[in-house]
């Protein structure tokens, strides 16, 4: 079974602001807009600038998202005028199964023409990013199909045993155990803007046992590394936008972000999940004064599940989260300008 999201980007954990995913028409869009503010270039041509990866969001040049963080682009003519469907096809071959071999199979569609080959962009190193977890948030892989001449981007889900044979990055995965899954693609159309698509899969065989969250875990370690997130006001609020410094140590000692390899084009990346898999935010924070400046919107109430990547010497690290959002408003933060915005 699958359901679909248009027209929605990927965000994070600037971290990002929340995206509603329902089930009508299995397609949705984030419940947050931006209130549009125009430049006026020759003649009476408006130009929007809005992000790249919520592009609801619009505001002035120069302005940065107030979802995920980033610097808001200006948004071409072709992208305006671009009034297609999109939407990822998906089939496994054969269905999954815990423990036994298989293939993931997406290819990026349009609605109403489905033989047309979409071309995507680049984004982050990689033309399409896939991020699977559990049904119940236990499990997180980040993922990254390739590009066939069929025109799917295809990933091989490994048999029981099997190593992973690719290097830094990771174009394998694996279900050891079986139960609900949801994938989330995210892929940039070219000429087009950011998409998110939210797919449900059952795996079969022996089903994990889904585990509950209810308590904060805003420290984690990995990898000889401590972790913390760390935000305004000492809390995570769900109206607003929240400022969460990302603290990392090692041996005890405070570990400077810039000293962090690229990892997918960026020093950190962070990907925050609602409890029930409806809201999905990714962010990628920029460094400042040595510590990850993350950013976002959460939404609503409730206990969400985080998970922030990074690289040192080849190797990725992935620390997770327990965000326990709660009800009332961010403190104002003097972290920039921000592209304007209403509910």
């Amino acid at each position: 079974m699958k359901k679909t999201i248009k027209n929605i980007a990927f965000a994070l954990f600037a971290v990002a602001a929340s995206v509603a995913i329902t089930s009508c028409g299995n397609k949705s869009k984030s419940t947050e807009h931006a209130e549009a503010d125009h430049d006026h270039a020759d003649g009476d041509h408006e130009h929007t600038y809005a992000c790249p990866m919520h592009p609801e969001v619009t505001g002035k040049e120069g302005a940065t998202c107030p979802k995920c963080g980033m610097k808001l682009e200006l948004v071409s003519d072709e992208k305006a005028a671009n009034t297609n469907t999109y939407f990822m096809a998906f089939k496994a071959t054969p269905a999954v199964e815990a423990g036994k071999a298989a293939l993931l199979s997406f290819t990026p569609s349009i609605k109403g023409n489905e033989s047309e080959m979409v071309p995507l962009d680049i984004q982050h190193d990689k033309k399409l990013h896939l991020i699977v977890v559990s049904k119940d948030l236990s499990y997180f892989d980040h993922i990254h199909p390739e590009f066939q001449a069929s025109g799917s981007y295809d990933i091989s889900v490994l048999a029981k045993g099997a190593n992973y044979a690719n290097g830094k990055f990771h174009n394998e995965t694996k279900f050891e155990q079986g139960g609900n899954y949801v994938l989330f693609a995210d892929y940039v159309p070219s000429g087009a803007s950011h998409q998110l698509e939210r797919i449900e899969l059952n795996v079969a065989g022996t089903p994990y046992k889904a585990q509950t969250y209810t308590v904060s875990k805003a420290t984690s370690t990995v990898d000889g590394y401590e972790v913390m997130l760390m935000p305004e006001g000492g809390k995570f609020f769900s109206e607003g936008t929240s400022h969460i410094a990302g603290i990392i140590k090692k041996d005890g000692k405070e570990v400077s972000a810039d000293s962090f390899e690229n990892y997918l084009a960026a020093k950190a990346h962070v990907v925050v999940i609602s409890e029930d898999t409806q809201n999905y935010l990714h962010v990628h924070p920029e460094v400042v004064d040595g510590r990850l400046d993350l950013h976002t919107t959460f939404g609503k109430v409730g206990i969400f599940r985080g998970w922030m990547q990074f690289q040192t010497n080849g190797q990725v690290h992935t620390a997770d989260f327990v965000i326990k959002v709660e009800e009332g408003k961010a403190p104002e933060s003097a972290h920039g300008a921000e592209a304007d915005h209403k509910h």
